[in-house]
């Protein structure tokens, strides 16, 4: 009997390797305005699956309906001035992450930059219960950058810019 365990725990390994090998990291997200970053607002788990990069938000405090969510260039939440020197909330966290610098905005499933995330849904409570699928993203290209949640939901176009999903409002950086 005592040599039946690790044989059963060996198969189970053997048969969901993806469970077991899965990269699995928490980040701990923030409000954040001009003023700079307030208190935390739940936290983003993030795991690689087979289809890519799964983001399971765990938010509360946010405005009931759609909001941009976005990878970001930077590793800081910090506000920083623009070029009008207005502070302006997370601006710290620099643009959409885009290594292949395709310089358009075109969603998570388009050939853009790879920091498109999909809409997050917040319900009346302010709360968020949807998963996310990143297909290009991997849980290592989250290291050392900052995630960033708008105020507004994302058209996945240059048009208006950026997707239109306007102010920062939330933020949190993956160590």
């Amino acid at each position: 009997m005592h040599r039946l365990v690790p044989l059963l725990s060996l198969c189970c390994l053997l048969l969901w390797p993806s469970a077991a090998m899965a990269n699995n990291i928490t980040i701990t997200m923030n409000s954040i305005s001009n003023q700079g970053i307030g208190e935390s607002i739940g936290t983003i788990q993030a795991e690689d699956g087979p289809d890519g990069l799964v983001i399971r938000p765990s938010l509360q405090g946010l405005r009931e309906g759609e909001h941009g969510f976005h990878l970001h260039a930077g590793e800081s939440c910090e506000i920083a001035r623009n070029d009008e020197g207005i502070a302006i909330a997370g601006l710290a966290a620099l643009g959409h992450w885009d290594p292949d610098q395709t310089n358009t905005h075109q969603g998570p499933f388009g050939e853009g930059h790879r920091g498109d995330l999909s809409r997050l849904i917040v319900d009346a409570d302010g709360v968020t219960r949807t998963d996310v699928v990143a297909p290009r993203l991997n849980t290592a290209d989250l290291s050392g950058h900052a995630l960033i949640v708008h105020a507004g939901g994302d058209t996945y176009s240059d048009t208006p810019s950026l997707g239109g999903g306007g102010a920062r409002v939330a933020c949190g950086v993956a160590n």
